[in-house]
């Protein structure tokens, strides 16, 4: 008998997908399992399997098109079968609750049964200067104030009074203003103004996966009760240690590590230390983790991704740098799967690439903390002779969950965390 393909849900969030490409053709053979699309959703792009056995007889869902969970993609019939009558028009998907009250809504918001429309009101017509031309209007629509003379003035000359400054009343311009502009300014700031840049309106429809990230964060910051520690450390023995290593490690034919790969070490050493931070708020209870799974924030052009580093507390140096990257790379390429964004305990977020000294990020609900890391900066400390010398200094931001980790706790974790990177070797003994 005929199957209908539908739109499967492919992560635990998601609400909808977008069909990416189609791997199969009408008229081709699929099996069950074997893949036959590839799917957009939320957090990534993934094949989709085929849960039926046939030939692909009717496609439904164009490339590029988004649909709803449950929505018909295609239509399989096993070999030799005769589609239904309707075969060229596929069903509708089922209705959701949510949908439902949609459609609620907008009968609620909907005018009376037998309200003729209002109309419109009539605008009145545009004011005009001289011979009939519009009144020229400035960037934010309102009519531009000039005395009867500069508009004169500016008639005859072809100015556009929209591009000048006004030096009377309230901005008001005036003959003078009329008279800069025409010699170009004469080296005051009154005269035209510089030309607009390349900047215009623009409306772009949100994506699977930004309206998630919306959701999410809208969730956290007003139902999660937020407060923020930030601790400033030395790193310049971390960065003396880390130029050791990457000698070493290139003049091996090994990678180059970066400053990250040294503050997940030593967040899962601190998080070891304080393991009342690797926790979870429940409703009724705390839950607190056995393990330490290292949520790392990665920016792709979409947004925002965490993709989830497992037992992060067996790993070394070496093999966390080599994971993130991993995971870093084909999360930009949209090709991770769903569990390897779920289930993280707590997160880092660094921003110090692009110059950010220090921040506040967003819990990563259901995670109690998350780190912001900032820039490492070079600046004037004062050392234990009380000399002022070159030093580097790094801020590091602290954003916890009040319900399961208290002030005195985020406080001891950061401790933790600065005794970790200002003694770098204990990362690597």
């Amino acid at each position: 008998m005929p199957a209908y393909l539908t739109m499967p849900k492919l992560s635990d969030t998601m609400s909808e997908g977008t069909l990416v490409k189609w791997l199969k053709s009408e008229g081709d053979s699929v099996g069950v399992d074997e893949e036959v699309a590839e799917v957009e959703t939320d957090k990534a792009t993934m094949a989709m399997p085929c849960f039926d056995e046939g030939i692909l007889h009717k496609i439904y869902v164009k490339e590029g098109e988004t649909v709803v969970l449950g929505a018909t993609l295609a239509l399989i019939l096993e070999e030799g079968e005769e589609p239904p009558a309707d075969a060229d028009t596929p069903p509708a998907p089922p209705a959701s609750e949510e949908s439902d009250s949609a459609d609620e809504e907008k009968k609620e918001e909907a005018a009376p049964a037998g309200e003729a429309p209002k109309e419109a009101a009539p605008q009145p017509a545009a004011a005009t200067i001289g011979g009939g031309s519009p009144a020229p209007t400035n960037s934010s629509g309102g009519r531009v104030k000039a005395s009867p003379l500069a508009r004169k003035m500016a008639e005859e000359q072809g100015i556009d009074l929209a591009r000048v400054r006004g030096s009377g009343p309230g901005g008001r311009i005036v003959r003078e203003d009329l008279e800069y502009a025409a010699t170009g300014g004469g080296g005051s700031n009154l005269g035209l103004l510089p030309a607009g840049g390349g900047l215009k309106d623009e409306v772009t429809p949100l994506s699977g996966m930004r309206r998630v990230i919306a959701q999410r964060l809208l969730e956290s910051k007003t139902t999660i009760p937020h407060f923020y520690l930030n601790i400033e450390v030395d790193t310049e023995p971390l960065m003396n240690l880390r130029a050791q290593v990457n000698e070493a490690s290139l003049a091996n034919d090994g990678p180059k590590y970066t400053v990250n790969d040294f503050i997940m070490r030593a967040t899962v050493l601190a998080t070891e230390a304080v393991p009342e931070v690797n926790a979870s708020f429940t409703g009724d209870a705390i839950q607190q983790f056995g393990e330490v799974h290292l949520s790392i924030a990665v920016a792709i052009d979409e947004g925002l991704v965490t993709p989830v580093i497992r037992s992060a507390q067996t790993k070394s140096i070496k093999e966390l740098a080599a994971e993130i990257k991993d995971l870093a790379g084909r999360a930009r390429d949209k090709k991770l799967a769903p569990d390897e964004m779920q289930g993280g305990t707590i997160t880092i977020s660094n921003l110090g690439a692009y110059g950010i000294g220090h921040f506040d990020a967003i819990i990563n609900p259901p995670q109690a903390a998350i780190l912001s890391i900032g820039t490492i900066a070079k600046q004037p400390v004062v050392n234990s002779d009380n000399q002022i010398v070159p030093g580097q200094r790094m801020w590091i931001g602290m954003s916890c969950d009040h319900r399961v980790v208290d002030g005195a706790i985020g406080a001891t974790f950061l401790g933790h965390l600065k005794k970790y990177i200002e003694s770098p070797f204990l990362l690597i003994s």
